[in-house]
């Protein structure tokens, strides 16, 4: 019967306090708190929420996060055009043994003159490739054309890109990490890109850097897939300027050469140069051979040289001797494979490692929702100190409204205000001299 009492008694007491939360006061500044507390909480509950699902991101999003993320780019921002990182791939260690490559660095233009474009079977079909890229002496920059294949007119076209390496790294990593990515936003030299003449190429090719890395020998051939090469133009991109120069002076000089003293009209026969690279005597002349396709054997007309600007061009020989051509830039090519005993030791490193990142991992994500959700707490604590604080002035201002005018009202409450501000101005005093007279006392017995 006692219990039976005792039960009712407690499910009216909770019923009591119950409404006594629903219906708390009839004061409507003291409601209005409440409820801004109750929204305060509400949002703190909702982004604590959030903050666990970021962990491991849903794809969900609001308004707001996609219109900051879908923001248009201006491409004038340093910001903007920060270079993208790539993600390093992981590796798996259950993975086993696959013939690693290994790689080394060579001289790209070795032996001279015989850089040469070489398009890939899928490039017909993909319609774009990257070819093989030179680097400068220095390791500060890569260089490499992009050739394109329009399928209406059959032609081919071709730009210049530059890549920034990353100094912070080996000259091997530098440029196995260099991606076209981060490539300058604008070519360095492009082709025309006229698609009139059917099967029509226009290609450029790196043929090596200055021997000082600041200017680049390329070489441009045009031609027709069915009716072979028309003509290869020497070209110097500056690095300082940013421009290219066309050497038209060198195919000039050796036309007028053989027509006017060796009674050959190379205007009328096909003919061409083969652009070497940068001379070692003189760093700042190009070196080039020249053929005459003329019947079944070309006929050699001679080594000539001419000047980065332009200006001056000679006769080197009527031999085809050797001549001392600088090798400047580099390229990477693969070397042979990793031993099998590397790769098996290997994977078992990645299997310790494995355990380890996971274990890291599962003490991080720990760390990260414990984190959360003081975070939430400490923020209910501040609303709930907040509301109290709010509701603690209320009362103290309206039980001197209760007792008086309002202007007397108002300039009580802030005498009494400013009251307990002094004190808690001399608490804190108080706690700064005791602090004070503690470390006192640890420097004279550090003394």
């Amino acid at each position: 019967m006692y219990r039976i009492f005792a039960v009712c008694l407690l499910l009216a007491f909770t019923s009591n306090f119950a409404c006594a939360e629903l219906f708390e006061t009839k004061d409507y500044t003291k409601r209005n708190e409440a409820y801004l507390r109750d929204v305060k909480k509400r949002d703190a509950k909702r982004k604590y929420n959030k903050a666990k699902e970021d962990r491991l991101p849903s794809g969900k999003m609001t308004v707001e996060e996609y219109e900051r993320l879908a923001k248009h780019k201006n491409p004038e921002s340093p910001e903007d055009l920060k270079p993208i990182e790539i993600p390093d791939v992981p590796v798996d260690s259950e993975m086993k043994y696959v013939p690693h490559p290994t790689y080394k660095i060579v001289r790209y233009n070795d032996p001279p003159g015989s850089v040469e474009l070489s398009l890939k079977k899928n490039f017909y079909r993909e319609k774009q490739q990257n070819a093989q890229g030179i680097v400068s002496p220095d390791f500060k920059r890569l260089v490499y054309p992009a050739i394109y294949y329009s399928p209406d007119s059959a032609s081919t076209s071709a730009e210049l890109f530059e890549i920034p390496l990353d100094t912070n790294e080996t000259e091997l990593d530098r440029i196995l990490k260099a991606h076209t990515s981060n490539r300058t936003q604008k070519p360095l030299m492009e082709t025309s890109k006229r698609i009139d003449n059917f099967a029509t190429f226009r290609t450029l090719t790196p043929v090596d850097f200055s021997a000082d890395g600041t200017k680049l020998l390329v070489k441009q051939k045009t031609g027709n897939s069915y009716d072979g090469i028309w003509e290869t133009d020497a070209f110097i991109y500056d690095f300082a300027t940013g421009e290219a120069r066309e050497l038209l002076e060198v195919r000039d000089a050796i036309t007028h050469h053989w027509t006017t003293y060796r009674g050959l009209p190379l205007y009328e026969k096909r003919w061409d140069i083969v652009p070497l690279g940068f001379s070692v005597e003189e760093p700042d002349r190009i070196v080039c051979t020249a053929y005459a396709y003329t019947g079944a054997k070309p006929v050699f007309l001679g080594v000539w040289s001419i000047d980065i600007n332009g200006e001056q061009s000679r006769l080197i020989s009527f031999e085809n001797a050797d001549i001392a051509i600088s090798q400047n830039g580099f390229k990477i090519v693969k070397s042979g494979v990793e031993p099998y005993t590397m790769v098996e030791e290997e994977e078992k490193q990645l299997k310790e490692l494995d355990k380890k990142n996971k274990k890291a991992q599962k003490q991080a994500e720990k760390d990260y929702y414990k984190q959360c959700e003081i975070d939430y707490k400490a923020e209910l604590k501040a609303i709930d100190a907040e509301y109290r604080e709010n509701i603690k002035e209320y009362n103290r201002l309206k039980k001197f409204k209760s007792s008086t005018t309002y202007n007397d009202a108002v300039e009580k409450y802030r005498e009494e205000k400013i009251k307990e501000l002094e004190k808690t101005i001399e608490k804190e005093q108080k706690q700064i001299e005791k602090l004070n007279t503690q470390i006192d006392a640890i420097e004279e017995k550090l003394q």
